[in-house]
């Protein structure tokens, strides 16, 4: 049987086209980095929420730890304020901080389902229970017989080193820098504190630990809205 010309270039003509839509299509490379780049943008997704958790805890160190600094005789040389207030200040402003952070720590994953979205439910949980149970070793050391002076160290040392570990497993969590280096800060910070001696140690605990958290905030906004016009 004898094929004549034209049906040989309708044949081919009527072959799918090959061109460069499908080879964008098929290409590892290209793939990969939409891949990279979806991933980045549900990263900083997660991320969005905890410049503000740095912030809320920046305001309740200054505030909290500056009322306790102006609580005690030999402390804010400005002025002075009762010791039952300082200590009211001080609680009201680490339970909303805490509180706080338990929220927006919840809600990081939220509509992420797997391991990421267990990770993020487990790390706010987590901040409201070490927390407390950081508070009533606290009140069982005092019941058998720690002073008020060594409580008046005891207490932010702990709650600082809490709050250390607790961005330290943030950063592990979200492969964060900036949660790395302010956990290891407040580390740092609840770790020398005590070594000034009371009331000085709030001071410390106020410029240093609240310092921390405020610039940090500050830091990773900046580098999330760079990330996100990027």
């Amino acid at each position: 049987m004898t094929t004549h010309p034209s049906d040989r270039d309708d044949r081919r003509d009527s072959r799918p086209d090959d061109g460069d839509g499908d080879d964008k299509l098929t290409d590892p490379a290209a793939a990969l980095a939409l891949v990279q780049r979806q991933q980045a943008a549900l990263e900083r997704d997660q991320l969005g929420g905890i410049p503000v958790i740095l912030l809320v805890w920046g305001v309740a160190w200054l505030v909290g730890f500056g009322a306790l600094w102006s609580g005690y005789a030999g402390g804010n040389p400005w002025f002075q304020v009762p010791l039952t207030v300082a200590g009211i200040v001080f609680a009201v402003f680490l339970v909303a901080a805490m509180g706080i952070s338990a929220w927006i720590g919840m809600r990081l994953n939220r509509g992420v389902r797997g391991p990421s979205n267990f990770s993020g439910a487990v790390y706010g949980i987590a901040w409201p229970i070490v927390g407390f149970g950081a508070w009533l070793m606290g009140v069982a050391l005092a019941r058998n017989g720690m002073d008020s002076e060594l409580q008046s160290l005891f207490f932010p040392a702990i709650f600082a080193l809490v709050a250390g570990v607790m961005y330290v497993m943030g950063a592990a969590i979200w492969r964060s820098l900036d949660q790395l280096v302010l956990g290891l800060i407040i580390l740092v910070a609840g770790t020398v504190a005590p070594f000034f001696g009371a009331p000085t140690n709030n001071l410390v605990m106020a410029v240093l630990g609240g310092g921390a958290f405020l610039i940090a905030g500050l830091v990773m906004h900046i580098n999330l809205q760079r990330g996100r016009r990027a």
